[in-house]
């Protein structure tokens, strides 16, 4: 699995309206549990007024770890719609957060589960969502004479170039897609004349 789809920056806040309560909806990009204690904490000061905060996040590309908060409401009425909504639209490293100011109607269980859905449905859509390809880099050091042979190769396997240090003795950092990785160092390594290190 080489790609996986993650937001570009945080969301504008979606409102919807359930009853004369109101669910403002935020989605932020996220790699940390400290990050997304700020988020939650900034939230909580921004609205002194409301009844609740629930959220859900999932962190990690190949391997994947998630959490969802009800934040008082009752048992996954809030946390895991909200989860859902990130399963539905398959991002990671992403944080679902829904502000709850209370309208004075108790909505119950099922009411809250279909509003906090539908505000975590709105934030994501209003998202920026953007792929993103998992690469792994490689060094290649080389004479300055080699040079045609490795921009040849560069070009030919479609390596990006991460930077370089051309002089007599020259180094390059590639990048390659994470599931092309194991070909290109076999490909690259036929050429004798090359030095191939794997970076970690």
């Amino acid at each position: 699995m080489d790609a996986y789809k993650t937001i570009s920056k945080p969301s504008e806040n979606v409102m919807f309206k359930e009853r004369k309560s109101k669910f403002y909806g935020y989605c932020f990009p996220v790699s940390d549990e400290d990050t997304i204690k700020e988020h939650i904490e900034a939230l909580k000061k921004e609205y002194p007024t409301a009844n609740h905060v629930c959220y859900a996040w999932q962190i990690g590309i190949e391997t994947k770890s998630y959490r969802d908060n009800d934040d008082g409401e009752p048992n996954n009425s809030a946390g895991m719609p909200i989860y859902g909504q990130l399963q539905s639209f398959d991002v990671t490293n992403t944080l679902v957060a829904v502000v709850r100011i209370f309208g004075g109607t108790k909505l119950g269980v099922g009411g809250l589960i279909s509003a906090y859905k539908e505000a975590a449905k709105l934030a994501l859509e209003n998202a920026t969502i953007i792929t993103k390809v998992l690469q792994k880099q490689l060094s290649v050091t080389f004479e300055y004479s080699e040079m045609d042979i490795v921009m040849r190769l560069v070009k030919k396997y479609q390596l990006n170039i991460v930077s370089q240090d051309l002089h007599l003795k020259c180094k390059m950092l590639l990048s390659v897609n994470k599931s092309d990785f194991k070909k290109t160092m076999k490909l690259l390594k036929a050429h004798h004349k090359l030095e191939i290190k794997e970076i970690d």
